[in-house]
């Protein structure tokens, strides 16, 4: 009774196996007819059998298959289709890896179509599948964060950042340069096809470098998102981690004193600006910084001396030449408040003659930084229009009707 038994046990899977393997070999054949749901039925009927290793990895590789569909399966097919091939051991290894590279290009073409169309949503989500299809390339795991920052999805990019973070992610790679003699511009190339320009004598000057660590920009965003959610110890956390990692960094200092800003805390900020600027004594930005708080604490005497530092870096810091107008503007109040408030005696008569005649002087002071500024960037309708009001005041009515043209055209152009 017993070699019966087995020998009815070992027909019966027997049957099983041939049953499984012509459902595998149905799913197969209508994959390469491009019938994915005929292919999908027959691996259901096939997944109802118990599977060996050879049979399984068949499976997983040709579910993979029907998932994908060439293409056309939707984010969660892609998804499972992407668990399926991560099941795939022992043969069919290769088969998966091939296809694992055709799903990759096939994401990073319609991630990058994304992209250039600024639906970043939709980029960030084909980037990350791009990374979980091949975790070596984490660069993709970091595209995907930054395209969910500018959407904004912040839930999901933080995420992201966080898991980047636990990679000890940097970004810190060789970049290869060289100059287009056409153009004068220098642009970052792979090391082949700037060889070839190079030799090509179109590009000129080759060169290479290590590029920026990406960590500051990363936990800056982790940082400012935690404050966007009221997170506030959460937000200073992450700073204060990544500043002990790398206490020299400058960048993230400066990304620091923003959070102590956005936070209110001036004197923080103030603080951590002198200790960049100490670091990094040639940077306008920082100069210029200093001066929008000093102005804010209402020290304008320091905040024009530190708006004509970021000058004197950088001639042509925009910023710095409209917040220098700005601090000088800004003094005309009190007198109007005075100038209102005179009666009409001669005395008054004469204190308004001098207090005109001061706010004048304010304006004529004022209108070389906003000048500067417009000549910088002809676009700045701030600077025309304030420029415009001041030569009516002025009673300059040439210069007036030649700003209040400019304006008029800005607007229409909707600057």
């Amino acid at each position: 009774m017993k070699k019966q038994v087995l020998v009815a046990l070992a027909i019966s899977i027997s049957a099983l196996s041939f049953a499984q393997k012509k459902e595998l070999k149905q799913a197969e054949k209508a994959i390469k007819a491009n019938n994915f749901a005929a292919a999908k039925a027959a691996l259901m009927r096939a997944e109802s059998y118990d599977m060996d290793g050879a049979n399984q990895s068949k499976y997983y590789y040709l579910e993979a298959q029907s998932l994908y569909a060439n293409g056309k399966g939707s984010m969660e097919d892609f998804d499972a289709a992407i668990k399926s091939l991560n099941k795939v051991k022992d043969s069919y290894t290769s088969e998966a890896e091939t296809l694992k590279q055709t799903m990759t290009n096939n994401l990073l073409a319609i991630g990058n179509k994304a992209y250039e169309a600024k639906n970043f949503s939709k980029a960030s989500d084909y980037f990350e599948k791009t990374y979980r299809l091949s975790t070596k390339d984490t660069v993709y795991l970091y595209y995907a964060a930054t395209m969910a920052v500018n959407v904004p999805e912040y839930d999901r990019a933080l995420v992201l950042y966080e898991e980047l973070k636990e990679l000890n992610y940097t970004g810190i790679h060789k970049e290869y340069f060289a100059t287009n003699k056409e153009t004068g511009k220098e642009e970052i190339l792979d090391k082949g096809t700037r060889d070839l320009y190079v030799t090509s004598g179109k590009y000129s000057n080759p060169g290479e470098r290590t590029s920026d660590s990406k960590k500051p920009e990363i936990v800056k965003n982790v940082a400012l998102i935690y404050l966007s959610r009221g997170e506030d110890e959460k937000a200073l956390a992450a700073m204060s981690d990544a500043r002990k990692a790398s206490p020299n960094d400058v960048n993230l200092i400066l990304s620091e004193a923003n959070l102590q800003y956005k936070m209110g805390n001036t004197a923080e900020f103030q603080k951590l600006l002198q200790k960049a600027i100490e670091m990094d004594p040639k940077n306008p930005e920082l100069q210029y910084n200093l001066g929008v708080i000093a102005a804010e604490s209402n020290h304008p005497v320091e905040a024009k001396k530190y708006y004509e530092k970021a000058l004197e870096l950088d001639p042509n810091y925009i910023n710095a030449y409209i917040n220098l107008s700005a601090l000088i503007l800004a003094e005309e109040e009190p007198i109007i408040k005075e100038m209102n408030g005179l009666g009409s005696s001669k005395k008054d008569d004469l204190r308004y003659d001098e207090l005109r005649e001061k706010r004048q002087s304010l304006y004529r002071e004022a209108v070389p930084y906003l000048s500067k500024a417009l000549e910088i960037d002809s676009t700045n309708l701030n600077a025309a229009k304030t420029l415009m009001n001041i030569y009516s005041i002025l009673g300059e009515t040439d210069k007036y009707k030649v700003m209040k043209e400019k304006v008029d055209a800005l607007e229409s152009a909707g600057q």
